[in-house]
């Protein structure tokens, strides 16, 4: 069989062949992998099933390579230049000519052009284009991040051009046709570093019927009224699909005199928005609604924290300072309670999966990083933003008028059955079969809120769903149980709410919004065998309304993928500044619960802190594990000592690896036990608060012994050599006498194998140090 698709290296150095048609992924072998690179277009034949049962396959051509850079560091080895690609999905070091190196010099961050591709028995060769800097200069870590994912973080000329000739305020002829909003007391109300506002709200009591209900506005930032199709700034828009959140940075996809001036809704200037007109009876039910363009002015610019104030205390200072619009507060109040009301009556999903914030100095260094905390005020504004969004679906539909819906299908059996499994396993009644509901998991959720693994089974159930994505084929959203659901809410950061603006402004006026995709950006569908000839026997008018569905569901593709390419990113930079954090860390000791268990360890977040790393399970004990998928727990053959979700444990921080994003434990004792108040030792206090703890043995009225091998601290990790790795990779000092052997007389050959080098017991399991996943 003949595969064509997307090389997808990985860290380990083999890689997979992700088809354009579907179907399961290709493996293919390192060896394989010497000849063709990551994110290359290539040609293969199925020859076999590894003894995992994958499709293993050989490269039969190289279709087409990727033109995207390299980032890596520039090394020089025996007089030799070369990158060491800080992405280890690029398993071999790049040779750089000397007339290639571009000013570059030994220990800088770099981006490089590949000139020469790989062959069976030669490295790639390439030239230096970009020098960024040296690796620990501030912000460095989200510069290789978006070169790294591909994020385009500079606007063209043309669309910065286009952008200083917009004006800078709302002109006369801009408010024709549009309804006059500015005496209504909309305000804006998020984080407090938030720039960009997309959206204002007001409530008033209204007669719904008979009977008392509520008047919602939902007023959006108008930016379809300067970005128009085909143009500069619409082309980078729909490139970019996403704004792009790092800490202390953001990468936007409008220019910032559209993003944080012309179209964000700034407190006491005129800005020109669409608004969602809506009526909500007194048990959250949506009555009607109407949309229409509209001129306002924000009256204030208010933060989550202080609307939850001013609710939680209507005389306090926070009420005080903004005393004209707390009766309009009440209002929003007041009906998001009747949403809330109909959401949990239709049994939408509200899992409660902890979320923390890094906050940065400024120098851009982490800080310290804390939970997010989710107020009244939150849940407030979601609530209505979720029924304008219904409400953007429901006129798509009602006028038969393609877009873009937020689609999200319920959990695969796949992923159903090992869900019923570990409940099962955990004493947690399961109350549905093959097709559950929404309200099914949020069942559960509720069963599970008073448990102290609570965290571990909302994640789980999490991660048994599907993602969501963006496509004209509305099938519903499982988690939030709506039948149509689109995004609407967001055209300053979000290219779908923007198309979805375009659409309904088309119906309103009484026409339709064709989408057209600009011929520079590149769309491509999986081919369906026979698909073009049954198009073509179509009547003409059927034609155009596939070709015009396929333009949809191209962008839908291009849209979530892009999406899912800026949480990647986010998550890259995230991963960093948390190594970073713990650096110096290292030796301390933390109170920490079990979030993951895998074939090869165990993750572990500390409670305080907030961080995760790996405990491989070579540092479990002398004795060999099993993994069992179904329970989600690793156990011992000789002790059947069991680790599983939720559990807690003492750890140390043993190493730190920058250029891996990783951080391994190392298991001091086993299951905390939870003392009695006022009993906790001075130790236990100390690793719960985040701090070192020096000296010594557990007290074992708060701590549940272990087996006493089980519980030895593992031998120390390879310190990575000081050439390659300078400050990217360190390893706590240990007092084991037990001794890691390496290669060529106890020298690491290459960075890879220092990278890999660790811990090994005679009867420990041999498995790759992957990541989670």
């Amino acid at each position: 069989m003949i595969v064509e698709g997307i090389v997808q290296g990985h860290r380990d150095g083999y890689g997979l062949v992700v088809g354009t048609e579907g179907g399961q992924d290709v493996y293919l072998a390192p060896q394989q992998m010497r000849t063709v690179m990551h994110l290359d277009r290539v040609r293969v034949r199925v020859t076999r099933q590894d003894k995992r049962g994958r499709p293993e396959g050989q490269v039969l051509e190289v279709l087409e390579r990727s033109a995207r850079p390299i980032i890596g560091r520039v090394l020089q080895e025996g007089g030799v230049w070369v990158l060491a690609p800080e992405d280890r999905r690029y398993p071999q070091d790049v040779l750089l000519q000397p007339g290639g190196l571009g000013g570059a010099k030994a220990g800088q961050v770099v981006s490089v052009e590949i000139i020469g591709p790989a062959s069976m028995h030669a490295q790639p060769i390439g030239r230096v284009v970009e020098i960024l800097g040296m690796l620990h200069d501030p912000g460095m870590e989200i510069e290789i991040a978006v070169r790294k994912y591909g994020v385009p973080h500079r606007f063209s000329e043309a669309a910065e051009a286009q952008a200083a000739a917009l004006p800078g305020h709302v002109r006369p002829q801009d408010r024709a046709g549009r309804v006059d909003l500015r005496d209504i007391p909309l305000v804006t109300i998020d984080g407090e570093d938030a720039r960009d506002f997309d959206d204002a709200v007001y409530c008033e009591p209204a007669k719904v019927g008979r009977a008392q209900g509520h008047r919602l506005i939902v007023a959006i930032a108008d930016v379809s009224h300067y970005v128009k199709p085909g143009d500069a700034l619409d082309d980078d828009a729909l490139e970019r699909a996403t704004s792009v959140y790092f800490p202390r940075r953001v990468i936007p996809m409008l220019p910032e005199k559209l993003s944080n001036g012309l179209c964000s809704l700034n407190p006491e200037v005129e800005r020109l928005c669409l608004v969602c007109d809506m009526l909500i009876d007194a048990q959250g039910i949506l009555k009607g609604y109407q949309f229409y363009p509209a001129v306002m002015r924000s009256h204030a610019r208010l933060t989550y924290t202080d609307v939850a104030a001013m609710l939680e205390n209507t005389r306090g200072p926070e009420a005080r300072a903004h005393g004209a619009l707390v009766p309009h507060l009440l209002n929003l109040h007041g009906v998001f309670s009747a949403l809330l009301g109909e959401r949990q009556r239709r049994g939408a999903i509200d899992l409660d999966v902890p979320e923390t914030q890094i906050v940065c100095d400024a120098g851009g260094r982490i800080e310290r990083i804390v939970a997010r905390t989710r107020n009244e005020a939150h849940r407030l504004i979601e609530e209505c933003m979720l029924v304008a969004n219904v409400c953007a679906a429901d006129f798509l539909q009602r006028n038969k008028h393609p877009g873009l819906y937020r689609v999200h299908e319920g959990p695969t059996p796949e992923k159903l059955a090992l869900l019923r499994g570990f409940l099962k396993t955990m004493n947690i009644p399961v109350g549905f079969g093959d097709a559950p509901t929404p309200a099914d998991y949020q069942a559960i959720a509720e069963v599970a809120r008073a448990r102290p693994d609570a965290a571990q089974i909302n994640t789980l159930m999490l991660r048994s769903m599907q993602q969501a994505i963006y496509s004209p084929h509305n099938v519903g959203h499982f988690g939030l149980a709506y039948e149509a659901y689109a995004h609407f809410t967001s055209p300053i950061r979000r290219y779908p709410d923007l198309l979805t603006h375009r659409a309904i402004k088309a119906i309103v006026e009484g026409g339709r919004y064709k989408l057209v995709l600009p011929s520079a950006l590149v769309l491509s569908l999986p081919s369906t065998p026979g698909k073009t000839g049954e198009v073509q026997r179509k009547p003409a008018a059927r034609r155009t309304a596939l070709a015009d569905l396929a333009q949809w569901e191209s962008v839908g593709v291009h849209c979530s993928t892009n999406e899912r390419r800026a949480d990647e990113a986010t998550r890259d930079v995230e991963s960093w500044l948390k190594c970073w954090y713990m650096r110096d860390k290292l030796g301390e000791e933390f109170v920490g619960a079990v979030t993951a268990v895998t074939s090869f360890g165990i993750f572990v977040q500390l409670t305080q802190l907030y961080v995760e790393g790996l405990i491989h399970i070579s540092e479990l004990g002398a004795e060999y594990f099993r993994f069992d998928e179904a329970r989600n727990e690793l156990r011992g053959e000789r002790t059947g000592r069991r680790y599983g979700l939720g559990e807690r444990v003492l750890v140390q921080v043993s190493r730190v690896d920058l250029d891996a994003r990783k951080i391994d434990f190392r298991l001091v004792q086993d299951t905390v036990r939870v003392a009695a108040p006022g009993t906790a030792s001075r130790r236990r206090r100390r690793a719960e608060a985040g701090a070192p703890i020096e000296g010594a043995a557990s007290d074992d009225s708060v701590f549940a012994l272990p087996v006493s091998d089980a519980a030895t601290p593992g031998p120390t990790r390879t310190v990575a050599s000081a050439k390659r790795k300078v400050g990217a990779d360190v390893a706590a000092p240990t007092t084991s006498a037990k001794v890691v052997k390496t290669s060529s007389g106890g020298k690491p050959t290459s960075r890879r194998a220092v990278a890999k080098s660790g811990p090994k017991t005679a009867t420990a399991r041999k498995r790759g140090r992957s990541g989670r996943g």
